[in-house]
């Protein structure tokens, strides 16, 4: 059966998931910073737009939101006219933000004090993934809680799971986007290397992505690597913020993160080269520049 959910943060990946909540038959009533873009949103899919966050999960079983850092989080659940004052006891919020595992413990604590839920839900797949709704979940919280919002967050996901208690969901996004940068790194230089090398650089990597060497990035990135293309999919900026969440993490916890340090000081230069918002796959123009 349908519930009576909201839905904070319409961006690239939050508009798309909000609309797979109605198209499961929910009830989503929407907010967004810039509220045309929720008046969009309602004139597609219907449902409602609120003018603050604690407007828009009133009465709601379940507030989702994905917006861009810690401080905007903090700005939609607990600031002035926070989805916190607005959510009935008994509500669970569910964070898709890419964000610290510190906040998500500090928010998790100011929900249960309320008598809400809170799980940390970081997700993975790119802006394809929120619009085929084939996303991956990673969840931080109590077991009880995910259990209720597990089936809700289906109508979005290929894969919910619950990692640990709070900040495990952004711990696990931490790793994900440690992995990434070293896999990207690398098929760059492959790429780079078997141009320089006077090799049909789609035809290898065609052959490799058969064997040992194969990954998501190499599927779904070569081909537009190889012709310089890099206007879609997740942001140069974007991963700067998440390396920087990583790093930091790391230096509270004592892992080493050499290969991550390095990428993201790539980025930085790529940044440079004026690439902000060119997608991840980016970092080969360093090497080709």
């Amino acid at each position: 059966m349908g519930v009576k959910a909201a839905f904070i943060g319409l961006g690239v990946m939050g508009y798309p998931m909000a609309g797979h909540l109605v198209k499961a038959g929910h009830d989503v009533t929407v907010y967004n910073r810039t509220a045309e873009k929720a008046e969009k949103w309602v004139a597609e899919f219907g449902g409602a737009a609120a003018p603050t966050p604690a407007e828009a999960a009133k009465d709601a079983d379940f507030v989702f939101a994905c917006v861009g850092n810690d401080d905007d989080l903090r700005a939609i659940t607990t600031g002035p006219g926070g989805a916190f004052e607005g959510m009935a006891q008994g509500a669970v919020f569910v964070d898709h933000t890419t964000a610290s595992a510190h906040v998500a413990r500090e928010l998790y604590g100011a929900a249960v004090a309320k008598g809400c839920g809170f799980i940390d839900a970081p997700i993975s797949g790119g802006q394809a993934g929120a619009e085929n709704g084939a996303l991956t979940v990673m969840c931080g919280g109590e077991e009880a809680q995910f259990a209720k919002a597990a089936p809700v967050i289906d109508a979005f996901a290929r894969s919910v799971k619950l990692l640990g208690g709070p900040g495990s969901g952004q711990l696990t996004k931490m790793v994900n986007q440690i992995c990434i940068a070293g896999l990207v790194q690398s098929l760059s230089e492959g790429i780079h290397f078997a141009k320089k090398a006077g090799l049909d650089a789609e035809a290898v990597i065609d052959v490799i992505s058969k064997g040992a060497a194969q990954s998501w990035q190499m599927e779904n990135r070569y081909k537009t690597m190889i012709k310089g293309e890099f206007d879609f999919g997740f942001a140069v900026d974007w991963m700067r913020k998440d390396l920087s969440i990583c790093l930091e993490e790391a230096r509270s916890n004592g892992a080493h993160l050499p290969i991550a340090a390095l990428v993201d000081q790539f980025y930085s230069e790529v940044q440079k080269m004026g690439g902000n918002r060119w997608d991840t796959s980016s970092l080969i123009a360093r090497l080709e520049k």
